[in-house]
């Protein structure tokens, strides 16, 4: 009986790429360090200035408290602060009620006309900002035979509800769709009334959504520097435009680093907040 010797693995084609494999595994740990350091050195690099007690950005004398508690001593800095959490609140209020109500319509309409309404939705957050900001500036305008100081709050607040609104309808929709079709009809079935069905019964099914909505439309409305630069007016200023017009100047106080530093962390807790409520909700 003739004896072949065995085939090797080589042979019948096999490749070891156990060293590729290696270097693939490397080199994706090397881009993902490369792609988080660029996201958040910018902001370690925010927190250690609002915490130097010089204000030239080039050296770090010694850590200090000071940017923070004095955050309100510049008046017109205190102004812009207060002027940018107003139009971010109460814009992200309105954004969030008309948006849960815009999206809960859209959700009850046909296919098709959902897919056209929902075109229309995206506009707003696929156009330009300096498109957007000339338009609704040009808008304005022709109210200002009318109304002729109607550039500031209202303006600035209308804006930023054109703009935040999308995010919350594209945030509560797919929170619509995994609801039960038939849950609305249940509770009108139950003998409660449309109004209170949508409150007590739909709203708590969407919640996750809507908090979602409501937090991308905060964090859009309070850094947005394009839209509200065309839109504002009569020395109505947010935090961004004040910004602007301090860069080169002297009234550039560190205390704007303090400032956005503790948005930063705000931002941040309220993130850890939605996630744990998210997790919570997958629980039950």
């Amino acid at each position: 009986m003739t004896k072949y010797p065995l085939a090797t693995l080589e042979e019948y084609g096999y490749k070891d790429t156990r060293k590729l494999k290696k270097v693939l595994l490397i080199l994706r740990k090397v881009f993902v360090s490369i792609i988080v350091a660029s996201l958040y050195i910018p902001i370690v690099i925010l927190l250690l200035q609002s915490v130097n007690s010089s204000s030239n950005i080039n050296q770090f004398e010694s850590f200090t408290l000071d940017w923070y508690f004095n955050m309100f001593a510049n008046r017109s800095l205190k102004n812009a602060i207060l002027n940018t959490l107003l139009t971010s609140f109460i814009a992200t209020l309105l954004a969030t009620i008309f948006g849960t109500l815009m999206a809960i319509g859209i959700h009850a309409l046909s296919k098709k006309k959902r897919a056209q309404v929902v075109l229309l939705n995206n506009i707003p957050i696929l156009n330009a900002d300096i498109v957007s900001g000339i338009s609704l500036m040009l808008i304005f305008s022709l109210l200002l035979p009318v109304f002729p100081y109607i550039f500031g709050p209202f303006t600035l607040i209308l804006a930023h509800l054109f703009f935040t609104m999308p995010y919350v309808v594209l945030s509560v929709l797919p929170k619509l769709k995994e609801m039960d079709p038939n849950l609305m009809d249940a509770a009108l079935d139950l003998g409660i009334k449309p109004y209170k069905a949508l409150i007590k019964v739909i709203v708590p099914a969407i919640l996750a959504g809507i908090f979602s909505g409501m937090l991308l439309a905060l964090t859009m409305s309070i850094d947005d520097f394009v839209i509200s630069y065309y839109t504002t007016g009569n020395g109505f200023d947010n935090l961004s435009i004040w910004i602007y017009g301090s860069i080169g100047r002297k009234s550039l106080t560190p205390s704007v680093y303090a400032f956005s530093t503790l948005l930063t962390l705000t931002t941040l807790i309220l993130l850890t907040v939605y996630q744990v409520f998210i997790k919570k909700g997958k629980k039950k």
